[in-house]
């Protein structure tokens, strides 16, 4: 499996973001964009939504449907991208509509954009590429292993709709696992060990 080119996009507030020990570093999170493009996903990563340190929510790498690769923060800091998560994760965005723009309408909670193979080759090489260059990295998880917590659907209240269903079903494990040296966590509510 080849390593994709990853080529440096950084943030401009990623000086801001606190360092780690690569050893710190032992999950990772596969999250889906929910966006259509990598403009928007930038765009959205750029956004500064925690004015006291000056950073937003982004991923550490982003991956687009043609397999291109691009590093928004380095492993070595901590990006926000998983509630609860973030100090010991690196986050993989892949490039997908998932539910967009309707996120939070019960009526759209669907996703229906499978993801190409290109870009599944990419993941698996670039996670191959991590596990060899973090010592502790073990596991991977989906966002929506992660984060479980459920919000009220925008077109009516009374239904309670997972907030994160990322990288959703359509995301091929049966693909990847076997391809890379990282462990599922099936996110049964006991921590990580």
């Amino acid at each position: 499996m080849s390593v994709p080119p990853i080529e440096d996009w950084l943030l401009p507030y990623t000086a801001r973001l606190a360092p780690r020990p690569d050893d710190a570093v032992d999950l990772v999170v596969i999250h889906c964009t929910e966006l259509p493009d990598m403009a928007m996903a930038r765009a959205f990563g750029e956004q500064v939504r925690y004015p006291a340190s000056g950073t937003g929510n982004s991923g550490h790498y982003y991956l687009d449907r043609d397999g291109r690769c691009w590093r928004f923060v380095e492993a070595a800091r901590i990006a926000h991208h998983v509630s609860g998560w973030n100090e010991r994760s690196v986050g993989i965005e892949l490039v997908n509509r998932g539910r967009y723009p309707h996120w939070t309408d019960s009526r759209h909670q669907r996703f229906e954009e499978p993801y190409p193979p290109a870009q599944i080759q990419a993941l698996t090489g670039l996670l191959r590429q991590l596990a060899a260059a973090l010592p502790s990295l073990r596991w991977i998880a989906g966002h929506e292993d992660l984060d479980r917590r459920l919000e009220p659907a925008s077109d009516d209240p009374a239904i309670l709709l997972p907030r994160r269903r990322d990288p959703g079903p359509l995301f091929p494990w049966d693909a990847v696992l076997p391809a890379i040296p990282l462990e599922r966590w099936h996110g049964d509510g006991a921590p990580l060990p």
